[in-house]
């Protein structure tokens, strides 16, 4: 039996974080993986695409790919998305992977690149653990982080 990752990704990213999940995927040699794409236009858009996918397109999990902008009015856009998508789990009883990269994470274009690249990357692995019924509980408190470099546990 096949499952289904939904992944809802904006038209307003700098970076085609579609492309990461599929490489990622590849890469997962996961087999009976399928991905149903919705594209929106902004992180706002997002919980409702990851809902229709969740209830219209049967997806098993989800992911909400998005580039908030470096506005303020942007950092309150994305934390509202982020409020949807988490009202959208709580409604639909499934995962919604949240990977959102901020355009002013990276110093230039370059690592900007670089985090969103990994972060996504790193997300879609633990979407695929999470939908195969894998436990991510091997990482809990070890300070592990998507994206950039691990912060490492305290103790």
């Amino acid at each position: 039996m096949s499952k289904k990752i939904g992944i809802a990704d904006t038209m307003f990213a700098r970076v085609d974080m579609f492309k990461v999940v599929r490489k990622a995927l590849e890469d997962s040699q996961e087999p009976g993986i399928r991905l149903e794409r919705y594209t929106v236009p902004g992180v706002k858009d997002l919980p409702v695409a990851c809902k229709k996918l969740l209830e219209e397109e049967n997806c098993d999990i989800c992911m909400a790919l998005g580039m908030p902008g470096d506005k303020a009015i942007d950092k309150t856009c994305a934390h509202e998305a982020s409020q949807g998508l988490i009202a959208t789990q709580i409604q639909t009883n499934k995962h919604i992977i949240e990977v959102f990269t901020h355009i002013d994470e990276g110093k230039d274009e370059k690592e900007l690149y670089e985090i969103t690249k990994n972060r996504t990357y790193d997300h879609t692995m633990n979407t695929i653990a999470l939908l195969k019924g894998k436990s991510l509980s091997r990482n809990a408190g070890k300070g592990v982080r998507q994206g950039k470099e691990n912060i490492g546990r305290i103790r």
